[in-house]
């Protein structure tokens, strides 16, 4: 934009500066042009006024002049008798039978040329009749008057040049004006751009100064009052969180202890089978709980996304996933190259939560002994891929397609105690922070989960050009 007010203030400038200095140009080459033709002529009709003498002291008085003439002008004189002689001591013209000369002895006419070029030729040629004084109607001759216009010339470059060189500084100003205005205009609206980013990025204390003319201050008013809105909404959205949190969590722990005591003190195998079926049922509905209050949290945008050292975070979550693993002697490895240790992007807690949710799933649909491997890649320089591979029995297409719908169950083992939230909050975790989530099968049978992240610049590397 400020690039666009650049541009239409210089041309404005342009337009404006062209109306006023291309007409005074011309007006001074017109000008130029008449009083150079009128002073030629002036002369050319002086020397046939000598010339209309018919005596010999006027004829010596005008070769006299027409040498002074040529000496101290770029021009040379040239006569020619009625009858098409020459006049002594003057020489004879190249060409006394040209039109020009046929008009002025015949006609009685003066004629100016200027040459064949758009302003003018390499001379100026004007030829006037001579009249006998004792008879100013008989025509004794002609004289003509060369006049080189090299000198002309150079004086129409230095009018027109000296105007584009003052064309090109006051266009030159218009532009250095015109960015400091067109920065001054803008900068309400780079103030509300700036609030925008930092309002999408998650931080909701984000405000814009209201400056400028009064239709960005009107905005900048509404866009503020609408953040506060929001803030005030988001706050009361993570109030009724935790106020969830403690009123669902409590009553559902408490249940669950009651039903620990009561499958303790009871004896008959049938009550016992129904009270650990109960018992499952709450952990189930604690864990839709919990992931009900993730997913509260993820689409209340709480926080902004940070640098995060990938390789220590993921490698910190499998240390805390081998011991389960070890029990059923599964075993988690970690592959990538130890060059590789790219920082991401991501929300506090969030990757920890993705995760344990994805590794969850792989070591419960893994048989006894398989392997789950966690591969770390940068595909190139803007994207950090996190694989999660299993030995499980994998995904159908249509699985696939709906996996991360919630509350959806897929029938293998994760289909029977899961809460169909687990996939749903891996999503949401993953495109709050800018990255992406996908499915694929694993060669030989299972899952591939593919995350895709943000990379972030190693907190304290320099900068380019720093």
């Amino acid at each position: 934009m400020i690039r666009r007010l650049i541009v239409s203030y210089v041309l404005l400038v342009g337009v404006a500066l062209a109306a006023f200095t291309v007409p005074v140009a011309f007006t001074l080459t017109t000008q130029l042009r008449g009083d150079t033709e009128e002073s030629v002529r002036r002369e050319a009709t002086t020397m046939a006024l000598l010339f209309g003498g018919g005596d010999a002291p006027a004829r010596q008085a005008l070769a006299r002049v027409a040498e002074a003439y040529a000496d101290e002008t770029p021009g040379r004189v040239e006569v020619v008798s009625a009858d098409g002689v020459a006049v002594p001591p003057l020489p004879m013209p190249a060409h006394p039978a040209d039109a020009a000369f046929t008009k002025a002895l015949r006609d009685g006419r003066t004629t100016s040329d200027w040459g064949d070029r758009p302003v003018w030729g390499p001379e100026l040629v004007v030829t006037v009749p001579a009249y006998a004084q004792a008879d100013d109607r008989r025509i004794v001759g002609a004289v003509r008057i060369r006049y080189a216009t090299e000198e002309l010339s150079d004086r129409l470059w230095r009018i027109w040049g000296f105007r584009a060189f003052l064309a090109v500084g006051v266009l030159a100003v218009a532009a250095g004006l015109g960015a400091i205005v067109a920065r001054l205009l803008t900068k309400p609206l780079r103030q509300l751009n700036d609030m925008a980013s930092r309002f999408s990025d998650g931080d909701l204390t984000a405000r814009s100064p209201i400056t400028g003319p009064q239709e960005t201050r009107t905005l900048a008013r509404t866009l503020n009052q609408g953040a506060e809105r929001l803030d005030t909404l988001v706050a009361a959205q993570r109030i009724f969180v935790a106020d969830a949190s403690h009123q669902l969590r409590t009553p559902l722990t408490a249940l669950r202890l009651s039903l620990d005591n009561i499958a303790d003190g009871v004896d008959d195998e049938f009550v016992r089978e129904d009270v650990e079926q109960a018992t499952a049922e709450v952990v189930r509905m604690s864990r839709l709980v919990s992931g009900l209050l993730v997913l509260a949290r993820a689409e209340a945008k709480v926080s902004a996304p940070e640098p995060l050292a990938l390789w220590e975070l993921v490698a910190e979550r499998l240390s805390v996933w081998r011991p389960a693993a070890d029990e059923r002697g599964v075993r988690i490895m970690l592959i990538g190259s130890v060059d590789e240790r790219p920082h991401v992007l991501a929300g506090p807690g969030n990757l920890d939560q993705v995760l344990d949710n994805v590794l969850s799933n792989a070591l419960e649909v893994s048989p006894d002994g398989a392997t789950i491997a966690v591969r770390l890649t940068v595909p190139d320089g803007e994207t950090a891929v996190l694989e999660i591979l299993d030995q499980g029995p994998g995904m159908s297409a249509a699985e696939q397609s709906r996996a991360f719908d919630r509350f959806w169950r897929g029938q293998g083992l994760t289909g029977r105690s899961g809460t169909g939230l687990g996939l749903a909050v891996v999503r949401q975790l993953v495109t709050d922070d800018g990255g992406t989530v996908a499915l694929g099968d694993t060669p030989g049978g299972g899952l591939c989960v593919r995350i895709g992240l943000r990379l972030s610049p190693r907190p304290g590397a320099p900068r380019n050009g720093g």
